[in-house]
């Protein structure tokens, strides 16, 4: 019956500074008014809506205000310097530096290369590639880099 998800929605301050940051995304604009605009993420299958409001200032948590967009592996290694020549910070996370991602994360049985950073207002936006599916394995934490060395 699903199919996948369609549409997820992020509180943003100005629209137009959004949009501007979205765009730099490679996101195409898929409908907009003036209070709302939604971004193909991809075309028919799935967007992005982002609402002028004020209820960006609602503190963050993993379960508010994050969307993580699904890209290859193969575009993981070279995601940081993508990042970079479009002006956009990575940010630190689960105790790893921007320098040390994208990293590994162990959500046993699966395993995703991930790379963490934020809109304009904050919200968290992030890359995810799965590794592995359905392979029961202990590790921690680790860099991609460290993780392809241990699997050569």
């Amino acid at each position: 019956m699903i199919k996948g998800l369609y549409e997820a929605h992020l509180p943003v301050s100005n629209l137009q500074d959004s949009i501007e940051f979205y765009k730099k995304l490679d996101l195409e604009i898929a409908y907009q008014s003036e209070h709302v605009v939604f971004f193909w993420i991809e075309r028919g299958k799935s967007w992005l809506g982002l609402w002028a409001t004020d209820k960006v200032k609602t503190s963050y948590h993993p379960s508010l205000r994050h969307v993580a967009f699904q890209i290859d592996r193969k575009d993981m290694k070279n995601i940081n310097y993508w990042l970079e020549e479009k002006g956009i910070a990575i940010k630190p996370d689960f105790e790893f530096s921007g320098e040390e991602q994208p990293l590994v994360l162990n959500n046993n049985p699966q395993a995703h290369a991930a790379i963490y950073f934020e809109d304009p207002d904050g919200n968290s936006l992030e890359f995810i590639s799965p590794l592995r599916l359905d392979f029961e394995e202990s590790f921690e934490k680790m860099t991609l880099e460290e993780w392809e060395r241990t699997k050569e």
